[in-house]
């Protein structure tokens, strides 16, 4: 019996100590792993700091002044002076803050979420269709705007809805008098403006979405008897919905940051009835030359962008899992 044990024992002991240079082995594999890992991030390390130098410094810098009273004139223009959250209540406390807020998010729906969205969408189930007149339309007029340079689309979109532009132009053909759409409806003309540049981007994102919907699914759902727009509801909506939160996310924070769209047609105007975040940002710092003030309000809409961010790409990783 004694005999027995020490065999078993002994061949345990052998087992084990056979075992170890698999373990050994694995470590030697890993430690090779991260080192060509890191020699593979050599060339990153550039790209790196240019990210820090140009797009992380100047984020710290201007978070820094909005917590000081920069000014382009005065004493504070030579040296500023530490004021705390002084210019985040003066914000808070000011009548125009929570209008532009207000304006911001409107924009953004109705640019973003609802019209580039939804546009861009129906833009791509129409280039499926294959039709040619169709895809040279959307060519000419939808993807020429998303090429143009911002200031040549804006000041292509005031041209069509001034007072005098060819929106009227057109409505007085059929005997109508347009009004001043730059001043009677200024956030639904910049809505429309922002919607026609950027539908492009959403309709890429859509059509490339679409080609990767199985036919085999749609053609089942189509012997089910689903018609058109249950297919559409119901097996390619639920089957690119990774592909509608990431442009969602691209066209929310591309969206949040137009300036010379919104400025070159209405300037916030009139009054304050176009002052969305970026404008009333450019006339505190640069108007009325408050670079502290209108910094404070530039880190307050980085920190919007940043929810929505957040908050898209939580729904992207709940997708992923």
């Amino acid at each position: 019996m004694t005999s027995t044990i020490d065999a078993v024992t002994a061949d345990a002991r052998g087992r084990a100590t056979s075992a170890r240079p698999p373990r050994r082995r694995d470590k030697a594999r890993s430690r090779a792993h991260a080192r060509r890992s890191l020699v593979r991030s050599v060339p990153l390390i550039p790209a790196i700091g240019l990210l820090v130098v140009f797009l992380l410094g100047p984020i710290l810098s201007s978070f820094y002044g909005s917590f000081t009273d920069m000014s382009l004139t005065g004493s504070a223009a030579a040296s500023s002076q530490w004021v705390g959250l002084q210019n985040y209540i003066d914000l808070f406390k000011s009548p125009d803050f929570p209008v532009s807020v207000w304006l911001t998010l409107v924009f953004l729906i109705g640019s973003a979420v609802i019209g580039q969205n939804v546009v861009g969408m129906v833009l791509a189930l129409l280039m499926r269709s294959g039709s040619r007149w169709v895809g040279a339309l959307v060519s000419t007029f939808v993807v020429g705007a998303w090429v143009l340079p911002e200031i040549v689309a804006a000041f292509a979109s005031y041209a069509f809805f001034s007072q005098h532009g060819t929106l009227n132009a057109l409505l007085a053909l059929f005997g109508i008098t347009g009004p001043s759409w730059l001043f009677a409806f200024p956030m639904l003309s910049i809505i429309l403006a922002n919607t026609w540049r950027g539908a492009a981007f959403s309709m890429l994102v859509y059509s490339a979405a679409l080609q990767e919907v199985p036919p085999e699914i749609t053609e089942a759902a189509e012997v089910d008897g689903a018609n058109g727009v249950k297919r559409f509801f119901l097996v390619t909506l639920p089957m690119i919905r990774r592909s509608i939160s990431t442009n969602l996310m691209l066209i929310t924070l591309q969206t949040l940051s137009v300036f010379t769209l919104i400025y070159v047609m209405t300037g916030g105007g009139p009054g304050n009835k176009s002052m969305t975040l970026p404008v009333l940002a450019y006339q505190e710092a640069f108007k009325f030359s408050e670079l502290g003030y209108g910094t404070a309000i530039a880190t307050i809409l980085l920190l919007v962008g940043a929810v929505f961010a957040i908050v898209y790409v939580r729904a992207l990783k709940t997708e992923v899992d």
